[in-house]
């Protein structure tokens, strides 16, 4: 499949601009949709629109080959979710005609909490109002026959030092299983997904080794000299991903797993 000529990437925030200046890199024709103005850079034109009120519509093309949704809401509030995801998704729809379509969900989706693997064919039964709020914008794309879902697990890289800061902090950790992604992967992914002739529906975002959290945390205590800490005493929590559907389309994940990616942020982040 010939790659798209025009591409509009709703969102072009941390990972947006990162799957932006990889398509422009190839001689694309790439939009990034922003709140705010912004100059155009690396190739890619960016134009102010508001998804969840409508603001700037009117600038849109009508006919990109592509569209790839990842914006992210203001607040983490229900009302935000639904105004960003699902209104804002279905005007998108409503005014453009494009062939492929990739919405960026989470894996937030899963109900699962007790160390269970999860995959594209396990239930979503979304229990938390963010997970419900995304399926409900995963469904306004079902009908839509060149739409895919890429569901990430918690994406990190420069600039997103939480567990670095709580791992220095040496904070008693409950052993729930922990998914990532590091944010260049992601953006990989998406690319990869632009790329395919044919999709499935839905494909999960993971490195390729789902870990407790506590036992990331002991392990970049260890690479900053510091002593290990001990477990709560209580069971397993949290899901572990599969990410093979993913891995089946060519993507290879260039952080493979969490060692790989903290070891390039250790000293880099700031407490």
């Amino acid at each position: 499949m010939k790659s798209p000529r025009s591409v509009v990437i709703a969102g072009a925030g941390d990972l947006g601009s990162r799957l932006a200046v990889l398509r422009a890199a190839r001689g694309e024709d790439v939009i990034g949709l922003r709140r705010r103005d912004v100059a155009a850079s690396d190739g890619v034109r960016h134009l102010r629109v508001n998804l969840a009120t409508g603001e700037g519509f009117s600038r849109l093309p009508r006919r990109p080959e592509a569209l790839v949704f990842c914006a992210a809401p203001d607040q983490r509030t229900e009302a935000d979710y639904r105004a960003l995801y699902v209104d804002g998704l279905r005007r998108l729809l409503d005014v453009l005609d494009v062939a492929r379509i990739i919405f960026v969900s989470s894996t937030a989706v899963y109900a699962e909490d007790a160390g269970e693997w999860v995959d594209e064919q396990t239930p979503a039964r979304a229990t938390q109002f963010n997970g419900r709020v995304l399926l409900e914008a995963e469904q306004e794309l079902a009908g839509h026959e060149g739409g895919t879902v890429l569901r990430l697990s918690g994406i990190y890289g420069p600039g997103r030092a939480m567990l670095l800061r709580r791992a220095r902090e040496g904070r008693a950790n409950r052993p729930r299983w922990s998914n990532r992604i590091h944010v260049d992967d992601a953006a990989t992914a998406l690319a990869q997904l632009l790329d395919l002739e044919t999709v499935e529906r839905v494909y999960l975002g993971n490195d390729d080794l789902p870990s407790l959290e506590c036992a990331v945390q002991d392990w970049i205590r260890s690479r900053e000299g510091l002593p290990p800490v001990a477990p709560a005493a209580e069971p397993d929590s949290g899901r572990r991903v599969s990410n093979k559907r993913l891995r089946a389309t060519g993507w290879t994940p260039a952080y493979a797993d969490f060692r790989a990616g903290y070891a390039a942020l250790i000293g880099q982040a700031e407490l």
